[in-house]
C-alpha cells in the first residue's frame, strides 16, 4: 500500500494534530507520554497517557514534553512523534515523509533546531518549519496572499500567537506564553487561595470548559468540584460559579488583550483599515472559551470572530500548505 510522503504537524503544548496529504486530519491526541521513572520504559502515549495525569503511582511519570510552545524534553518529544507518525502510517521501510511543522512566531534559533532535529529523528526526509499564526489564518480560510491586512489571534495550550498578515507573510506579530495551560494554573491558584482546596489541572480544565467565561456576567452556571482540603488533608466538595472562574481568568486574559492591542498599534494604517472591515479571526482551543470573542471585540474595538473548527485551523493550514509546498514555505532547514 502506497502512503503519501508529505505530512503536516501541529506540534502543540496540549495536543499533537497530524494531517496526511490526501487523507486530511488523521490524528488528534494529547501531548502526553507516561514512562516508568526507573527504566524509562514508555507505557502510554496520547489519550491513554492523559488519563493517567495526577493518578499515577510514584514510579510512573506522566510527562508533557512540550511547554510554552517549545520542546522541554527532547527525548520524550522524539518518542512521541515517532509513535504518532507510525500510528498514522506515514512512514514505511521504503519511504520517509516530508514534514511541515508549525511553531510559535518568536522562538529562538536553538528552539527551531530542536524541533527540526526531533522531526528528523522521528523519520522525516525533509523538515519545513512554518509560523503557527500563518498556518492558522490559512486553515481558517483567510486569503493571506492578497495585499490586504488579515489579523489572527491563535490561543493554544502553551502560547498565544497574534499576527497581522499580508502578501503571504507576517507583518507584525507577538507570541506570549499565556494560553490554555496558564488558564488552568490560574484556576488552581484561585481555588487554593480562596477555599484552601487543592485541585488538579484536569479538574481546573473541566471547570474552564464546562462553566468558564472571561466576560463579566457572561455566563451563569455552577459546578461541584472535589479536591483535598489543605487544613484537614481530607477530600472535600465545593461549588464553583462562572463568576469565580471569570475572576480567576482575568489576569491571564488581560495579557492576551494587551498583546493583541500592541500588535494593532504596530500595524501600518492601511492594513489597520482592512482589519476594521474584515475583523479579527480567533483560532486555537482558547477560542472556544466562553466570551473571548466578545471581550476582544469590546477591548480592540474591531469585530472579532471565532473561526469554524478553531482547534483544527493550524493543522488544516498545514494541509493546504502541503499542496503548495514549493511556493509557500520559505523556511527549509
Amino acid at each position: 500500500m502506497m502512503f503519501s510522503k508529505d505530512i503536516g504537524i501541529d506540534l502543540g503544548t496540549a495536543n499533537v494534530l497530524i494531517h496526511v496529504k490526501g487523507k486530511g486530519v488523521v490524528l488528534d491526541e494529547p501531548s502526553v507520554v507516561t514512562i516508568e521513572s526507573d527504566t524509562k520504559k514508555v507505557l502510554a502515549v496520547g489519550e491513554g497517557a492523559r488519563r493517567m495525569i495526577g493518578r499515577t503511582p510514584g514510579n510512573i511519570m506522566a510527562i508533557r514534553p512540550l511547554r510554552d510552545g517549545v520542546i522541554a524534553d527532547f527525548e520524550i518529544t522524539e518518542t512521541m512523534l515517532k509513535y504518532f507518525i507510525n500510528l498514522v502510517g506515514a512512514r514505511s521501510w521504503y519511504s520517509r515523509p516530508r514534514i511541515l511543522i508549525c511553531a510559535p512566531t518568536n522562538i529562538t534559533s536553538v528552539e527551531q533546531k530542536s524541533i527540526r532535529e526531533a522531526a528528523e529523528h522521528s523519520g522525516a526526509k525533509e523538515v519545513f518549519l512554518e509560523e503557527e499564526p500563518k498556518a492558522a489564518a490559512i486553515g481558517a480560510g483567510m486569503d493571506i496572499y492578497e495585499p490586504s491586512g488579515n489579523m489572527v489571534v491563535d490561543i493554544g495550550g502553551g502560547t498565544t500567537d497574534v499576527a497581522v498578515l499580508s502578501m503571504g507573510d507576517v507583518v507584525t506579530s507577538s507570541s506570549i506564553k499565556m494560553a490554555g495551560d496558564k488558564f488552568d494554573e490560574a484556576i488552581v491558584k484561585y481555588i487554593k487561595t480562596k477555599y484552601k482546596l487543592l485541585i488538579g489541572e484536569r479538574t481546573a480544565e473541566d471547570l474552564k470548559v464546562a462553566i468558564g467565561t472571561v466576560r463579566p456576567g457572561g455566563r451563569q452556571a455552577e459546578m461541584d468540584i472535589r479536591g483535598r482540603d489543605m487544613v484537614s488533608g481530607l477530600p472535600r466538595t465545593i461549588t464553583i460559579t462562572s463568576a469565580e472562574v471569570q475572576e480567576a481568568l482575568w489576569d491571564p486574559m488581560s495579557s492576551i488583550v494587551l498583546a493583541a492591542k500592541l500588535v494593532l498599534e504596530r500595524t501600518p494604517p492601511e492594513l489597520s483599515a482592512d482589519i476594521i472591515d474584515r475583523g479579527v479571526i480567533l483560532t486555537g482551543g482558547g477560542a472556544l472559551l466562553h466570551g473571548v470573542d466578545e471581550l476582544l471585540t469590546e477591548q480592540l474595538r474591531v469585530p472579532v470572530l471565532v473561526a469554524e473548527d478553531p482547534m483544527h485551523c493550524v493543522v488544516k493550514g498545514t494541509g493546504i500548505m502541503l499542496d503548495n509546498l514549493d511556493k509557500v514555505v520559505k523556511k527549509k532547514f
